[in-house]
């Protein structure tokens, strides 16, 4: 049968110190970032998913955002190379914990760049945001570990936001769902329904028609629950202070057969 784990990773003592690239710095109350940790790992936990700790890198300040460290297609788990210097120290421990799990283990190599953050799955089409933190060496790379695995690799460009999923996630018939006024060309996208809040455009599929999002983005659960789904809601502010969002903070492993 399918998996259902979530990779998750313990806020750094430092979590204050982690890097802003669009937004205004603004104060991280580090303690209760870690209570909005532990109630995002208990949520999916609630809705049937076995989260899986990564061993914490108190010397990464963004080091809680662990899907940027790696990306999931299949069984096959591309330890990616982050576009900040400051970040490569993360990918070490993810990569020890998806090659426990099982995973085949590739890598993106240099000159190539690319964050987990900027890689949207929809089915077998795989989209990867070219902008800030991946660049075309790491976007070439990306299709040349996941094309023979039957995915098809999208470049979509990325100037807005941090990551490609800090612009756009999907609902799960496949719909992508953004705020439009970040999303570069939400015409790329076959079927694209705008939200009217920024952290509406992020959403999690717990499964069941549930959707984990940002407490943050109340009429864009709304906007789900009107059309079927149930929004499942915690409070992320602290992380969204980072540029961070409900996506950023686990990686779920769905093809793992056990």
């Amino acid at each position: 049968m399918p998996s259902q784990k979530a990779l998750i990773r313990r806020p750094s003592p430092r979590l204050a110190e982690g890097l802003v690239t669009h937004i205004e710095r603004e104060k991280v109350d580090v303690d209760l970032a870690v209570e909005q940790w532990e109630a995002y790992a208990e949520a999916l936990r609630t809705h049937g998913w076995e989260t899986v700790e990564v061993d914490p890198a108190d010397d990464c300040p963004d080091s809680v955002f662990v899907e940027d460290a790696v990306v999931v297609f299949r069984n096959v788990a591309l330890i990616s190379r982050p576009g900040a210097e400051s970040r490569r120290a993360e990918t070490a421990g993810v990569e020890e914990a998806v090659a426990r799990l099982g995973c085949s283990v590739n890598w993106i190599w240099e000159p190539g760049t690319l964050d987990g953050g900027d890689v949207l799955k929809v089915g077998d089409t795989v989209y990867v945001g070219r902008g800030g933190r991946t660049n075309a060496a790491g976007v070439q790379q990306l299709r040349a570990a996941l094309e023979p695995l039957g995915a098809r690799v999208v470049a979509v460009p990325v100037n807005k936001v941090l990551h490609l999923k800090s612009a756009v996630t999907a609902l799960p018939d496949g719909t992508v769902i953004g705020h439009e006024p970040l999303v570069d060309t939400p015409s790329l996208f076959p079927r694209f329904l705008p939200v009217p809040e920024e952290s509406g455009a992020h959403v999690v599929l717990l499964g069941g028609g549930k959707l984990l999002m940002a407490a943050s983005a109340p009429k864009t659960a709304e906007l789900f629950a009107s059309l079927g789904h149930e929004p499942v809601l915690v409070d992320i502010s602290e992380f969204e202070k980072l540029e961070g969002c409900v996506t950023c903070l686990s990686v779920r492993l769905r093809e793992l057969y056990v």
